[in-house]
C-alpha cells in the first residue's frame, strides 16, 4: 500500500534561475511514486506516494570455493550466521563455491526516507553553495530555516544542516500568519494559501500572464511576450499580482531597445505596446502582495525607473561625444582572452574573414562591431552589446546595411532565435563566432563536460544555422582552416541541429553525415531525399545490401581500387554493372536515390546466385571491383550502413 508523503524545505531566497535544476534534479532522485515537484524562492517542494514498506526479498551469498572445508568454513559460517547444512554448491563461472539463501525482511518506509532524504537534500548539485560555521553542518545554497517531512499523518524525524524536521512551515514573510503554521499532508495547500503563499509554480505563472494580460487590456495596450522574464517572476514570488506604472514620455526619444532593457533587466518589469506596436510610456511590475490600495509600490516603482532612464539618457548623450570609428583603437585596452590577444586584433581577424564572406560591407560592419565595448552604455547594460553598436552606427550616419550587420552580429544566441536578416550580417556573425572558436581551440580551450566558458558550444551552433538557414556559400572544411579537432567539434553540432531543428531521425542523420558534413545545404539535402524515399518498399532492403557489401568489402583490406573487366563477368553481374556505370553522379539527390532504390531485385540476385569469394582470385577481385564501383555510388549521398533495418 502506499503512503502520500510530503517534504518541504524552507531557506532564506534562492535565486531564481538556479531552482529549476533543482527542481529535476529532486524529481529524478527522489525515492516513491508519482513525484511531483514545486518551489517558491524561499521553499523547495516535494510530494511523492511512497510503499508503506519494501517488499521482503532474497539475496544469494557466495562462499569460499566448494572444496575449502573445516575450520576455513566454519569461519565463514560463523561470520555469516548459519550452519554448515544450510549451505549448497553452487555452479559460478569461476567453479564451484559454498552458498546460502539469505532472506531480507523488507523496512517501513520510514525508516529508509530517514535516511535517504538528508542525502537527496545535499545531493542537489548547487551551481555555487555557501556555508555558514555558526549554524554548522553542510555546505547549502541558503541558510535552512525548516522542514517538512510527513509520511501521512507521521513526521518522518531527520536532522539536516542543523534542522530538525517537523509538520511545522511558515507563511509568506510579510502577510502570512506571525509564527509556524501546522500542516498536513492533506491540507499543506490550502494552508499556505490562506497565508498568501501559492505553492504552485504553475497556478503564479498562469496568474502572472492572466493579471499582467488584463492590466494592459484595459488601457488598450498590449504586453511584449517575455518567456524568461515571466520565469524569473514565478520563482521570486509567493503572491504575485500585476500592476500598471507609467513614466515620462520624454524617455522615448532614446532607443526603444534600451528602455526595454532597462525595465527587464534592472527592475523586472513588461514592457508594453501601443495599437500600432511602437513602445509606450507605461510598463506592467509584479508585485510580491496582492494589492496596492495607496499606490505607494507604484509610486516606488516609478521613481526608482526615473532614475534608471536618467542614467541611460546620460549615457547615451556622452557615447554620441564619439563615433564609434574613432573607439576601434581603443580596443587594444580591452582584453579578449589573456592568451589570446586584445579585441583589436580580434576586430582585424573578423575584419578580414568577414571581407571574404560577405564583401565591402561585412568588413566595414566588423571594424565597428565591438567599438561598443568601449561606449559607457554598454559598460552599464552589457546584455546591449551589439545592438548598441548598431543603433549609435545608425545615428552617426553609418550605411544602412552595415549598421543592420553591426545590430544582429551576435545572432543567433539560440537555435529559436533568428539568424542576422542580411548576408553583410550573416558573415559578420560567422567571422566573430569563427574567430572565437579558432582562437579558443589554437590554446587548448576546448569545451569538456559542462564546462564551457567561452560559450563555443553556442558559437558554433550559431555558425551551423547560418549556413543551413543563410544565403553564405562557405564549407566547414574552409572555416576550420585545417584544424581537426575543431572540425570535429562541428560535427556534434551539425548532428543536433539535423535532429532537434530539422527533425531527422538519429539513423538517417548519422547516415548522411557519414557521407561528409562540411556543406551543410548539401547534408540537409541528401537527407531530405532520404526521409522522402524511405518509405519506399525496396529502400530498407537496399540499405541492408550496401551493409551487405560494406562488410564484404571490409574483410578485403588489400583490394585496390580498379577497373571490372567486363569479360570476367557473367551475364546476372553484367546487368547490375550496366546500372551502376549508369547512376548519375551529380543532380538532384531524390531522383538518384529513387534510381539506387530500383536496383534492388538486380542487387537480390547477385547476392542469391553469384559467389563473390570465388575461388578463382582474378573472379574474386573482379566481383569485390564491381561491388567496389556500386558502394562508391551509393556512399557520395549517404552510409546506408548506418541505416536502421527492420
Amino acid at each position: 500500500m502506499n503512503i502520500p508523503f510530503l517534504l518541504e524545505v524552507g531557506t532564506e531566497e534562492i535565486p531564481d534561475w538556479m531552482i529549476p535544476g533543482a527542481l529535476d534534479h529532486l524529481r529524478a532522485k527522489f525515492p516513491g511514486e508519482n513525484v511531483r515537484v514545486d518551489a517558491t524562492g524561499r521553499r523547495l517542494v516535494v510530494r511523492a506516494d511512497v510503499a508503506e514498506r519494501t517488499p521482503d526479498r532474497e539475496e544469494v551469498v557466495t562462499g569460499p570455493p566448494a572444496n575449502v572445508t573445516g575450520k576455513a568454513l566454519d569461519g565463514f559460517c560463523a561470520k555469516q550466521g548459519v550452519t554448515a547444512d544450510q549451505l549448497s554448491v553452487a555452479e559460478t563461472p569461476k567453479g564451484k563455491y559454498w552458498s546460502f539463501t539469505r532472506k531480507i525482511a523488507g523496512r517501513p518506509a520510514a525508516e529508509l526516507l530517514r535516511e535517504e532524504i538528508p542525502a537527496v537534500i545535499q545531493s542537489i548539485p548547487w551551481p555555487k553553495t555557501m556555508y555558514w560555521p555558526s549554524l554548522g553542518g553542510p555546505r547549502f545554497i541558503r541558510p535552512i530555516r525548516w522542514i517538512v517531512a510527513l509520511l501521512g499523518a507521521e513526521v518522518v524525524e531527520f536532522e539536516f544542516a542543523g534542522v530538525q524536521s517537523s509538520n511545522v512551515t511558515y507563511g509568506h514573510r510579510r502577510l502570512g500568519q506571525r509564527g509556524p503554521l501546522t500542516v498536513t499532508v492533506s491540507d499543506y495547500e490550502q494552508v499556505l494559501d490562506s497565508n498568501f503563499v501559492i505553492v504552485s509554480a504553475e497556478k503564479r505563472r498562469a496568474k502572472i500572464e492572466a493579471e499582467v494580460a488584463a492590466v494592459a487590456a484595459a488601457k488598450g495596450l498590449r504586453v511584449k511576450e517575455d518567456a524568461k522574464l515571466l520565469e524569473v517572476l514565478t520563482y521570486i514570488t509567493e503572491y504575485p499580482t500585476a500592476i500598471l506604472g507609467s513614466f515620462d514620455p520624454s524617455y522615448l526619444t532614446l532607443p526603444a531597445e534600451v528602455l526595454v532593457t532597462v525595465m527587464r533587466h534592472h527592475q523586472k518589469y513588461f514592457s508594453v505596446e501601443n495599437a500600432g506596436g511602437t513602445l509606450a510610456p507605461h510598463f506592467i511590475a509584479v508585485m510580491n502582495i496582492p494589492s496596492d490600495p495607496e499606490g505607494h509600490v507604484v509610486n516606488g516603482n516609478e521613481r526608482v525607473l526615473r532614475a534608471r532612464f536618467n542614467d541611460a539618457r546620460f549615457f547615451y548623450d556622452v557615447d554620441q561625444k564619439r563615433p564609434l570609428a574613432e573607439r576601434e583603437e581603443d580596443l587594444s585596452h580591452v582584453t579578449f582572452q589573456a592568451k589570446v590577444g586584445n579585441y583589436l586584433e580580434k576586430t582585424a581577424r573578423v575584419a578580414a574573414l568577414a571581407g571574404e564572406l560577405g564583401g565591402e560591407k561585412a568588413a566595414a560592419a566588423a571594424h565597428l562591431c565591438k567599438a561598443d565595448l568601449t561606449t559607457e552604455m554598454v559598460k552599464e547594460f552589457t546584455d546591449l552589446q551589439g545592438i548598441i553598436g548598431g543603433l549609435y552606427a545608425k545615428a552617426q550616419g553609418a550605411d544602412p546595411e552595415v549598421a543592420r550587420a553591426i545590430y544582429e552580429h551576435y545572432k543567433p544566441l539560440s537555435m529559436e532565435d533568428s539568424i542576422p536578416s542580411t548576408l553583410a550580417g550573416q558573415a559578420l556573425s560567422v567571422a566573430d563566432k569563427i574567430d572565437t572558436l579558432r582562437s579558443c581551440f589554437s590554446v587548448g580551450m576546448i569545451p569538456s563536460g559542462s564546462k564551457d566558458p567561452f560559450a563555443l558550444r553556442r558559437a558554433a551552433q550559431g555558425v551551423v544555422k547560418i549556413l543551413a538557414e543563410g544565403e553564405l556559400r562557405v564549407s566547414l572544411d574552409t572555416l576550420c582552416a585545417g584544424d581537426g579537432k575543431l572540425l570535429a567539434f562541428f560535427r556534434e553540432r551539425v548532428e543536433y541541429y539535423c535532429r532537434e531543428v530539422r527533425g531527422y531521425a538519429y539513423d538517417e542523420v548519422n547516415a548522411a553525415l557519414a557521407a561528409g558534413y562540411g556543406d551543410i545545404p548539401d547534408a540537409l539535402a541528401r537527407l531530405a531525399a532520404i526521409r522522402e524515399v524511405r518509405p519506399t518498399e525496396n529502400f530498407e532492403p537496399i540499405a541492408a545490401a550496401f551493409k551487405r557489401m560494406k562488410n564484404i568489402l571490409e574483410k578485403a583490406p588489400d583490394l585496390m581500387p580498379g577497373a571490372v573487366e567486363e569479360g570476367r563477368l557473367l551475364e546476372i553481374e553484367r546487368v547490375l554493372w550496366s546500372y551502376v556505370q549508369n547512376l548519375p553522379d551529380s543532380g538532384d539527390y531524390p531522383p538518384r536515390l529513387w534510381s539506387m532504390a530500383m536496383m534492388r531485385p538486380h542487387v537480390d540476385m547477385f547476392f542469391d546466385e553469384v559467389l563473390v569469394n570465388d575461388p578463382d582470385p582474378k573472379i574474386r577481385e573482379n566481383r569485390l571491383r564491381l561491388l567496389q564501383g556500386l558502394i562508391g555510388k551509393f556512399s557520395s549521398i549517404a552510409d546506408f550502413s548506418e541505416i536502421v533495418t527492420n
